[in-house]
């Protein structure tokens, strides 16, 4: 990784942050043939815009959409009486009020407010290019579809534009995924200090929270964080539980943090002030083998295929509960690839390769219900031209291996 970036030059920039990534967005639309773009998923309408309002609520709520016609000014329909915050945004170039689409945003009539919508839609669309009949879209609700469709809108997946335009980070973007590393270890650093036998696993995974948001972090986007016999099997969530010494302590960040920039590292620590057991060490190091081993292929050019059928060979043991793929994109959220396991005797499902320019969460994970625990261990990579970086340096637990 770089030296730590100037935090002043990072705030400075982030306007040119959001246009490079709109000049991007644009480019895609053109190789995709996709002339308009509509978009409700929060996620989508930062990385083109940087325009955030409510984003957690907006992922489960259709009621603020962006449209981007090819060589027109973008256009925000924001939630109505939060137009102001994008004002000064110059990746767009109207901003108006949207309609609530679904049942409760609507006030119980999301067919009427679906048929508003559309003629909003297709009132601007008619005004920036009468010709247009094909709009890619995302997660909008059935009746807004309908009613596209109905004025003659052909409809297709805006992600044939997001995916491969995010897959791979301009060079703008790396001090940025850097800085929310930096910060996200911070986080980390005071769940490690902090945790003690006697707390739950909440009131520990809340030191984590702590200093994400108080580093301009935006949320979690899961409950990762484990204790004992609640590490396995894997996906358990954090809850109640009393942490005990000699716990195993499994943190997945999966932190969207400074400027919406995702950070995706595992590791696993012990509780309290105790040696790790045999067992325990015997876990870790089939973890961290696996982890290394699958990073030590990772390489510009190589295929997703050839990476898969050279990973390390996960032993019987561990086989019904191995992580449900090898690793995956990372960006502002979880991105293309999901690079999953190589199955004997079957076609390879994902073709392609890895690519300059891509972040890689690499993963690990190692149980038994025999000892009723597990290690989860994952690290974050940037694919370079002739190389790759570790984004993710947080140390390991050395009483572990």
């Amino acid at each position: 990784m770089n030296s730590q970036p100037d935090q002043f030059d990072l705030v400075k920039n982030r306007l040119t942050l959001h246009a490079t990534r709109l000049a991007r967005i644009r480019e895609h639309m053109v190789l995709a043939d996709i002339p308009a773009l509509l978009i409700v998923e929060p996620n989508s309408i930062l990385y083109a815009t940087g325009a955030s309002n409510m984003q957690v609520w907006s992922a489960r709520t259709p009621a603020r959409y962006l449209l981007i016609v090819t060589d027109h000014p973008a256009v925000l329909f924001d939630f109505k009486g939060a137009e102001h915050l994008a004002r000064n945004l110059p990746t767009i170039g109207h901003i108006g009020s949207a309609e609530g689409l679904d049942m409760v945003s609507s006030g119980g009539d999301p067919r009427g407010a679906a048929e508003r919508f559309a003629m909003q839609i297709e009132a601007h669309i008619r005004a920036l290019d009468p010709t247009i009949d094909k709009i890619g879209i995302d997660r909008f609700p059935l009746y807004a579809t309908d009613a596209l469709r109905r004025r003659g809108f052909h409809l297709v997946d805006s992600d044939e534009v997001f995916t491969p335009a995010r897959k791979i980070k301009l060079p703008i973007e790396i001090a940025y995924l850097e800085e929310a590393m930096r910060r996200v270890d911070l986080a980390t650093e005071r769940l490690e200090n902090f945790v003690r036998p006697g707390m739950t696993e909440s009131e520990a995974w809340g030191e984590f929270h702590y200093i994400l948001m108080a580093k301009q972090g935006q949320y979690v986007s899961t409950r990762l964080f484990q204790s004992g016999p609640n590490t396995f099997p894997y996906f358990q969530e954090c809850g109640d539980r009393i942490l005990e010494p000699g716990d195993l302590l499994c943190l997945d960040t999966d932190a969207v943090g400074f400027e919406g920039y995702c950070v995706d590292y595992s590791r696993t620590f012990v509780c309290g002030d105790v040696k790790a057991t045999d067992e325990q060490r015997r876990l870790y190091a089939n973890a961290r083998e696996q982890l290394e081993t699958n990073a030590a292929l990772l390489a510009p050019g190589i295929e997703f295929r050839e990476l898969a059928e050279k990973a390390w060979k996960i032993p019987e043991e561990f086989q019904a509960s191995r992580y449900y793929c090898i690793g995956h994109g990372l960006g502002m959220a979880g991105e293309f690839p999901n690079i999953p396991h190589a199955a004997p005797g079957q076609p390879y499902p994902l073709p392609g390769v890895i690519e300059p320019g891509m972040i890689l969460c690499m993963e690990s994970y190692v149980g038994t219900a025999k000892s009723d625990q597990g290690v989860k261990l994952e690290d974050q990579y940037l694919i370079l031209e002739d190389r790759v970086e570790r984004m993710s340096n947080y140390r390991f637990d050395d009483r572990l291996g």
